[in-house]
């Protein structure tokens, strides 16, 4: 699966769509940056609340394929910035961490 293949599915904001291809192979929920950058995954989604533009840092860091803003939460002006400047695929959504992780979970699974 790749990050434009899951916006639909996940019905998924984009506020900055740089490596369309990138592929999604898991996820990972998490709000404290330094927690996220030692646990998430190469190529995973990343989902937080979390919207300074040190989530960029860590994004480009970890390697993820791509941030979900969940909650409605939109991005800061600086993280908006530092995503197209970085290449970091950023995306939102209105659905809450759980369910955006639970529905996540189910997609790569192969599940409906």
């Amino acid at each position: 699966m790749t990050v434009q293949q899951l916006c639909p599915l996940l019905s998924l904001q984009v506020f900055h769509l740089a490596e369309p291809e990138r592929p999604v192979t898991g996820g990972y929920a998490g709000d404290l940056l330094s927690w996220v950058l030692s646990r998430a995954g190469q190529d995973h989604a990343w989902l937080t609340i979390m919207s300074n533009q040190n989530v960029a840092a860590v994004a480009l860091m970890a390697d993820v394929s791509c941030v979900i803003l969940t909650e409605d939460v939109l991005p800061d002006p600086d993280l908006l910035r530092r995503a197209r400047e970085k290449g970091v695929n950023l995306l939102g959504t209105a659905q809450d961490t759980f369910s955006a992780a639970g529905r996540l979970g189910q997609i790569l699974s192969g599940g409906t």
